[in-house]
């Protein structure tokens, strides 16, 4: 177990400047792969003789108390195959600048200033920010005041523009996907239709990838609207072949068909809205009008925890390595990402506030088609 360590700013400056000295934090939703970002950026640091400070809870832990630790070869072995992360990560409070779809807020400035200040006495010639759509866009404008930033993109909803993938999204679908085969056999044996809702807020990834490769035969995303006399009547199709069961995979952003979403806080204000509910909401219409019994399961924060596969391992290990070559050629302000079959970077702008969707027509989706999957739009 890694201790955390707080240390005053006056210590800190009386801290050794002969190294090159960099830091890392992780910031907004977990996701698994965290930690072998971390692994990475310190074996590749370490190689080129230079100090990592890992900041605690994110970008939080840039503001008094200062709170971080050193990381090295010895306290950070054994993370890759880890879940989660290693230093803690927030998605709330004072660099909170996610409040919606495409609607961020620009952090107070004092805020800015401070976090510029610690990494200013800490000496820091580079700053790892690793994280998603809101948490890149923090790094953004810590870029904005002089804060020499790299982006690392993680989202398990796979919904970042400007990379082919996001580490975490693999594993996420690994997982719904086990969720899957799973009910496949309890949903035929009792004759039940079972609605699965997954991840994915503004984009169905997740979805569509795991409902083809789990077997599933509706599958309900954001980017393609559907009626309740869509799903039934995929239902009656699979009773009229004497297939008695069905299996639904819904995106928990998926609009009802009268264009809203399920919430379980309407009331939240300046932050994002928590999506959850309409698996269920679901599963209670389709058996009042089928008649069939209808369950629901939510996976939710499941497929955020335990170990990332190995393409999460791999990806995030390119990842952290990219950075880490980015803070030596002086290349700030610029986020890594995937571009196959090479990982290359962007400026943080070209991939923020902008969200990567499913191709309601891409091959994805003809592919689920081909296979008679519906998507509750015929």
């Amino acid at each position: 177990m890694i201790q955390t360590k707080s240390a005053p700013l006056s210590e800190s400056k009386m801290a050794s400047t002969q190294k090159q000295r960099i830091g890392v934090l992780t910031s907004g939703g977990d996701a698994p792969g965290l930690n072998a970002v971390i692994r990475a950026v310190v074996k590749a640091a370490g190689r080129r003789g230079w100090e990592v400070l890992g900041f605690n809870d994110g970008y939080e832990g840039l503001l008094e108390p200062v709170r971080y630790r050193v990381l090295d070869s010895a306290n950070t072995t054994g993370i890759l195959t880890l879940g989660g992360t290693i230093l803690g990560t927030v998605n709330k409070g004072r660099f909170a600048a996610k409040v919606g779809a495409g609607e961020v807020k620009q952090i107070d400035p004092a805020v800015l200033m401070a976090a510029k200040e610690t990494c200013s006495e800490l000496g820091l010639s580079g700053l790892v920010c690793i994280g998603g759509d809101g948490s890149l866009t923090i790094a953004q404008q810590l870029f904005e005041i002089g804060v020499p930033v790299v982006g690392v993109p993680k989202t398990i909803d796979n919904d970042l523009e400007a990379t082919v993938a996001t580490f975490g999204f693999d594993s996420a679908v690994v997982t719904a996907t086990d969720a899957l085969d799973r009910l496949h056999s309890t949903a035929e044996s009792h004759r039940r239709v079972f609605v699965l809702e997954v991840m994915g807020r503004h984009a169905g990834w997740i979805a569509v990838h795991a409902g083809i490769a789990g077997g599933g035969d509706v599958i309900l995303i954001p980017e393609i609207p559907w009626t309740f006399e869509g799903i039934v009547k995929k239902i009656q199709e699979r009773e009229a072949r004497g297939r008695h069961f069905t299996l639904v995979v819904a995106a928990e952003g998926a609009k009802l068909p009268s264009g809203k979403v399920v919430t379980r806080d309407a009331t939240a204000k300046n932050a994002e809205i928590k999506l959850g509910g309409v698996g269920e909401y679901i599963a209670e219409e389709l058996q009042r009008r089928t008649q069939k019994e209808c369950r629901f399961v939510v996976l939710g924060h499941l497929q955020r925890g335990g170990a990332p596969t190995t393409f999460d391992r791999l990806l995030a290990t390119r990842f952290g390595v990219h950075a880490v070559q980015l803070i030596a050629d002086g290349t700030f302000g610029h986020m890594v990402c995937l571009r196959p079959p090479d990982t290359v970077n962007v400026p943080i702008t070209q991939a923020i506030h902008k969200i990567r969707t499913v191709p309601p027509n891409g091959d994805v989706i003809r592919t689920a088609r081909a296979l008679g999957i519906g998507f509750g739009d015929d």
